[in-house]
């Protein structure tokens, strides 16, 4: 994970700027936990400032981009988090466990290190996908390998609740889902440098091509167009909690 983003982290910051419509059930999530490890922290994003946090991230890229002010971090893998156990109120991790070189390890890291709960943000490989994937169907099959589903967090985790968290048409936020609306971001080489499956596929230029022609032509619009109506969507992302 730290060498992926050591490649393809610069600028993330101006890109993955925190949703606060996805903000509010993870705050809501973390409840009155007082102290907070966020594992594969990033930049930053969606760090609760009301409270200690402690950010774990592998890659100096990242950490360089991290505010002024922002929690104290500590360069380290999500599968061997230098605390003791039960360190933490909560434990949390958004967007990150798919990057995790031993998915079972990091997640009892995360069990370990919370006296209360684990906060999620992820993806469920069960979901369908959305019209990006007609244009690179690769994407599919790369995050259902290293996704986990429902069922393996609930293994892992014990009893948890999940919620899905739809995604705003408008979404700050850069990840892959988050231009569901905005179709033509996907032609822009730096939106795509800050989010890693495209960094994992194969062949990205036949899909580019396909969908810049698609949008010239008029064929999104007809097959898609039906979205430019939608305010938000349900794309899959669910946040996992357990306890």
């Amino acid at each position: 994970m730290a060498e992926l983003y050591d490649s393809i982290g610069h600028g993330y910051r101006n890109l993955r700027r925190p949703d606060p419509r996805i903000a509010v059930p993870i705050r809501r999530a973390l409840g009155d936990a007082a102290s907070v490890v966020n594992v594969g922290a990033g930049a930053g994003s969606y760090e609760p400032t009301d409270r200690r946090v402690i950010a774990v991230e592998p890659s100096l890229t990242m950490i360089r981009q991290r505010p002024r002010g922002a929690a104290p971090v500590v360069q380290a893998s999500g599968t061997d988090l230098p605390f003791r156990d039960e360190a933490f109120d909560a434990s949390l991790a958004i967007l990150t466990i798919h990057h995790w070189p031993d998915r079972a390890k990091g997640l009892r890291e995360l069990l370990r290190t919370a006296r209360r709960h684990v906060v999620l943000l992820t993806w469920d490989p069960s979901y369908g996908g959305f019209w990006l994937t007609d244009y690179f169907p690769e994407m599919l099959e790369i995050d259902r390998k290293i996704l986990p589903s429902v069922e393996e967090l609930g293994r892992a985790l014990g009893r948890i609740s999940v919620t899905n968290v739809p995604i705003p048409h408008d979404c700050s936020d850069g990840f892959l889902g988050a231009y569901w609306r905005r179709p033509s971001a996907y032609l822009d080489p730096r939106v795509r440098s800050a989010i890693s499956t495209f960094s994992k596929l194969t062949d990205v230029e036949t899909g580019l091509v396909r969908l810049g022609d698609d949008l010239q032509s008029g064929e999104w619009r007809r097959r898609y167009g039906n979205l430019l109506r939608r305010s938000s969507l349900d794309l899959g992302y669910r946040l996992v909690v357990s306890g």
